[in-house]
């Protein structure tokens, strides 16, 4: 599936990484806790999350992640979005909860990533 397929689904608006929406994923994880993303997490290409600062930014990255998407509105802070675009990281926002994000994503063919 490609990026701007993901914001399409999830009528997301993009805040970096316009050069990254052709790029493909072919699967997703979603989880708040950043070590929970570390341990259990492979081959995954979208992160789904609420939570808000730096470190979901830097652990994307360590983990070769290519798109954050930021759910339930919340919306990062420029130094996050800088952060991303210095990673090559595409992030965007949408309104949607966690779950449902999931679900939607899930249905269209992405699929889950890691062993929890």
């Amino acid at each position: 599936m490609k990026i701007s397929e993901i914001g399409k689904l999830l009528d997301a608006e993009l805040l970096a990484g316009e050069e990254h929406l052709d790029s493909e994923v072919i699967s997703a994880c979603c989880s708040d806790m950043m070590s929970d993303v570390l341990a259990y997490v492979k081959d995954q290409g979208v992160l789904i999350t609420g939570l808000i600062n730096s470190q979901v930014i830097r652990t994307a990255n360590m983990m070769d992640m290519i798109c954050i998407v930021f759910v339930r509105g919340k919306k990062p802070t420029p130094e996050m979005v800088e952060l991303a675009e210095e990673c090559g990281i595409a992030v965007m926002c949408s309104d949607k909860r966690a779950f449902e994000a999931s679900g939607i994503l899930y249905a269209a063919g992405l699929s889950h990533s890691g062993g929890h």
